[in-house]
């Protein structure tokens, strides 16, 4: 290392020396006019001198330069608070106070954060803080930079930490664990030891057992009954591994925010927890994108691994900035999707002639498969039209507010209409919305 650099290089004046320099010079101007003061100056001078060779003999010479590392997951969750953590050690013999930098992704745009503390002497401390990314992709870290000030804190030593790395920010897995409790139905719950089994009239064959009283006559399986010499029926348990698709739309709509992220990245999130949920019902689901063109797609599977081939899948979309073409969505679903399956439809209409342009595609793909349409409220519209109006222009904006969110309403009413289920939810409650609605279809066994 440069010897200039090393001694000098990293040296800042503080506050603190800039006050005792300028005393001394105020000293020095006022014993002109006053002579008996004419040596209290240089032997201020003499003294603040000593005092700041102290401070640069502790700071350069004498101490040892911390150490600071930081702690993370390997990937952080969109929309989330992620912990980040830095472990700090001051291995100096005596007490010192740090700013602490740490250079966070230019994403955040944080320009002024850094952290203040105080270190006794070998003093290790984990500091912990939090980020919420709002898109996805590589997040670049930079260095943790240490301005270390000494016992008397004249002088202050910048440390530059070498810590770069590139964290990459997937949709938000970590409303996994929040939402899994949603699944534990009473289609399978647990006592003690003993499995209870939910008995059902779908189409799944479990097994054949004897006749109890109370067993449906319905279910009697009369060449086994023959074959015994004894009633016998058939047991049925709920349906499994049905067919499940959730279809994002990644049109120009798709890019309005809310709370900082968009209305795909709400779309993505909340198909990754409703993906998790379908596959500890055992059920099959696959995920397509579309907008303009024909985007990705996973086929329908319940293996293990299909939860992070989903993951990996929505961690690369985006939004287009044009018109959604649905024409071509239905040829993909009738080429592509050969069992009738539940389809979940992220998307976004913000009018009634929005939604007639798209319907008799939406129609025709809910003749072949149970379609659910998933959009959102415009949640600006809907605190405009709350508002107390108090002049003309108020009144117009509020009833134009009034007409747009009564349109979204009307939307709802036409797609029933045709037979094509509906729901109308705030961004924040689409995940709990989705899977409610999910659940009660499966429980309703309408899939």
């Amino acid at each position: 290392m440069n010897p200039v650099k090393k001694y000098i290089g990293n040296l800042f004046l503080t506050t603190r020396f800039y006050l005792a320099i300028g005393l001394c010079i105020v000293l020095f101007i006022i014993s002109f006019f006053y002579r008996p003061l004419m040596q209290l100056p240089k032997t201020l001078l003499a003294v603040a001198t000593v005092l700041i060779l102290i401070d640069y003999l502790f700071l350069f010479i004498v101490s040892k330069s911390p150490t600071a590392r930081r702690l993370t997951a390997d990937r952080l969750s969109n929309g989330d608070e992620n912990k980040i953590e830095l472990q700090v050690i001051n291995r100096m013999p005596f007490t010192v106070t740090m700013e602490i930098i740490d250079e966070l992704p230019v994403q955040f745009q944080k320009r002024d954060w850094k952290l203040h503390y105080r270190f006794a002497a070998n003093e290790q401390k984990n500091i912990i803080y939090k980020l919420r990314p709002v898109e996805r992709g590589e997040y670049n870290f930079g260095n943790i930079i240490l301005y270390v000030k000494s016992l008397l804190g004249l002088l202050m030593r910048r440390h530059d930490i070498e810590a770069t790395e590139t964290i990459p920010v997937y949709p938000s897995f970590l409303q996994l664990r929040k939402y899994e409790l949603l699944s534990q139905t009473t289609i399978q719950t647990e006592h003690g030891n003993k499995r209870m089994r939910k008995i059902g009239h779908s189409m799944e064959f479990e097994q054949i057992k004897e006749y109890v009283r109370g067993d449906d006559m319905r279910t009697i399986n009369w060449k086994a009954t023959a074959r015994k010499g004894s009633l016998m029926v058939n047991n049925y348990t709920d349906e499994k591994s049905q067919q499940v698709y959730c279809i994002i739309d990644k049109g120009r709509l798709m890019k309005m925010p809310f709370n900082e992220l968009t209305l795909l990245d709400y779309a993505i999130n909340s198909t990754l927890v409703l993906s998790n949920v379908c596959l500890q019902k055992q059920d099959r689901v696959g995920v397509m994108t579309f907008a303009n063109k024909m985007g990705s797609l996973i086929a329908a599977d319940k293996k293990p691994i299909q939860r992070e081939n989903i993951l990996q899948l929505l961690y690369n979309q985006d939004t287009a900035f044009l018109e959604s073409d649905y024409e071509m969505l239905y040829m993909q679903i009738r080429n592509r999707i050969k069992h009738r399956s539940l389809l979940i439809l992220y998307t976004n209409f913000e009018s009634l002639s929005g939604l007639r342009r798209q319907l008799n595609y939406l129609r025709s793909i809910a003749r072949h498969h149970l379609l659910m349409v998933v959009f959102f409220e415009n949640t600006e519209l809907h605190q405009l039209s709350h508002l107390s109006a108090t002049n003309i222009e108020e009144v117009y904006i509020k009833t134009i507010a009034e007409k747009f969110e009564f349109e979204k309403r009307l939307i709802v009413k036409e797609l029933q209409k045709h037979g094509i289920l509906a729901v109308l939810t705030t961004p924040e409650m689409l995940t709990v919305n989705a899977v409610n609605k999910y659940l009660e279809l499966k429980a309703r066994q309408a899939i």
